[in-house]
C-alpha cells in the first residue's frame, strides 16, 4: 500500500488510535477533516466509556511548571466523540477510513472531526538556546481515552490513553498574477530645497521559504548629499491572541549593501535577500512552523485568514515586513558626521508552495 499509517496504543493495550496522515491542510474556506479509527478491546473497558477528542491548545512551554500548579496548556478549541458504547457517531466512511478499518479489524470504530476555520495553524515559538522541554506554541492533538464521562474532572491514567500530535498547515494560495507591493517616500533635508526619492517594490505577492527575495530599489537623489549605504531588514511580527493581545517583532534578517548613490544622480537596482531560520537559531520567541517531534522546520509561514476573521482567531498569527533604509551622509560644512536615513516598508508573505498532485490512497491488499 502507498498509505502510511500512524498508530499509537494505550499503555494497557485496550485502545489503538489509527490515523492515515498527520498534516491537515487549511484551505482558508475549509480545513481537511481528521479521519481516524480507534480499535477498542471491550475486555479492558470495565463498564466505562471510550472517547476520542481533538483539541487545539496553546502550550506555555515546560511541563514541569505544572508541578507547581501553573497550567501549561490552555485549550482553544475542543471536540469530543463517544465511540463506545456506541452513542450514534456515524461518519461518512471514506477510502481513508476503509484502509484504517482494514488494519484495525473488527474492533475498529471510525470517527471524523471537522476542524473549525477560525483556528490558528500549528506554530512553535523557538525556545532559548538553554531551554529544554516542550516549546511554547499552538498544537493540535488527537487523543482517545477511557473514562466515565466526556470531560473527566479527575486526571486520566496515562495507561488509559493514546494520543498523537497532528498539524494544521497552510500552503500558499494560487498566485493571482497581481504585482507585488510597492512603497515610496520623498524626503527633504535641512539646508536643501531638493529631496531624495526612494521607491521599493517586490516582484510578486508571495515568496516561498528559502527562495531569494528580489527587492527592486529606485532612488533619485536630487540633493548634494551622498547615499552611503542601503540596508534591508526583514521583520517577523507575532500576534499572540489569548487572554490579551500581545505583539512581538523580531528581526530575522538585516543586510547592508555597500551601494553608494552620488549627489544629483539616480540608482535603479534589484537587491536579493533570503531570510532563513539557520541564521536565527538563537533567537528566543521566534515563530516557527509547527513540528512533529524534532524534525527540521523553518520560519513560521504567514497566517492567511478570511477577511474580517482577525478578531475571532485565537492563538498565534504571523506576518512579515521588509524595511528598506537609505543611509544619507550629512552635507555641508557641519562636520559630515551625522547621517540620517530614509525608510520605506513593504508587506511580505512567506509560505510553502502547495504540493503537486493529489495523494492517491490505495487500499491494502
Amino acid at each position: 500500500s502507498l498509505l502510511r499509517l500512524y498508530k499509537k496504543t494505550s499503555g494497557n493495550g485496550t485502545l489503538t488510535l489509527y490515523l492515515g496522515k498527520r498534516d491537515y491542510v487549511d484551505h482558508v474556506q475549509n480545513v481537511d477533516p481528521v479521519e481516524g479509527v480507534v480499535k477498542i478491546d471491550p475486555a479492558g473497558i470495565a463498564g466505562r466509556k471510550v472517547f476520542v477528542k481533538l483539541a487545539c491548545a496553546f502550550h506555555y512551554g515546560r511541563e514541569d511548571l505544572d508541578v507547581i500548579g501553573l497550567s501549561f496548556r490552555k485549550d482553544i478549541w475542543v471536540k469530543h466523540i463517544q465511540l463506545y458504547p456506541d452513542a450514534g457517531h456515524k461518519p461518512n466512511l471514506t477510502p481513508m477510513h476503509g484502509c484504517l478499518l482494514k488494519k484495525a479489524g473488527e474492533q475498529g470504530r471510525a470517527f471524523t472531526f471537522d476542524i473549525a476555520t477560525n483556528l490558528p495553524c500549528s506554530v512553535t515559538l523557538q525556545p532559548g538556546p538553554d531551554n529544554a522541554g516542550k516549546a511554547c506554541g499552538v498544537d493540535f492533538e488527537v487523543k482517545t481515552y477511557i473514562a466515565t464521562e466526556t470531560d473527566p474532572e479527575e486526571e486520566l491514567d496515562r495507561k488509559d490513553t493514546a494520543r498523537m500530535t497532528v498539524r494544521k498547515i497552510q500552503f500558499a494560495p494560487d498566485a493571482t498574477g497581481a504585482p507585488g507591493p510597492k512603497a515610496d517616500i520623498c524626503k527633504s533635508f535641512m539646508m536643501s530645497d531638493k529631496p531624495v526619492h526612494l521607491q521599493a517594490s517586490l516582484e510578486k505577492e508571495i515568496y516561498y521559504h528559502g527562495d531569494p527575495i528580489n527587492v527592486n530599489i529606485k532612488v533619485k537623489n536630487e540633493t548634494s548629499r551622498t547615499v552611503t549605504k542601503i540596508k534591508i531588514i526583514v521583520e517577523q511580527t507575532t500576534d499572540v491572541v489569548l487572554y490579551s493581545a500581545d505583539k512581538y517583532t523580531k528581526t530575522v534578517l538585516a543586510q547592508d549593501f555597500g551601494e553608494t548613490i552620488d549627489a544629483h544622480s539616480t540608482f535603479n537596482k534589484s537587491l536579493a535577500v533570503t531570510p532563513l531560520l539557520a541564521e536565527n537559531k538563537k533567537k528566543r520567541g521566534l515563530a516557527l512552523d509547527g513540528r512533529l517531534k524534532d524534525e527540521d522546520t523553518n520560519l513560521a509561514s504567514n497566517t492567511i485568514i478570511r477577511p474580517g476573521m482577525d478578531k475571532e482567531v485565537l492563538g498565534i498569527l504571523v506576518s512579515y515586513k521588509i524595511k528598506v533604509n537609505l543611509m544619507v551622509s550629512s552635507g555641508g560644512l557641519l562636520g559630515g558626521l551625522t547621517a540620517s536615513d530614509i525608510q520605506v516598508e513593504l508587506p511580505l508573505i512567506l509560505m510553502h508552495p502547495k504540493p503537486q498532485g493529489k495523494l492517491i490512497v490505495l487500499p491494502n491488499k
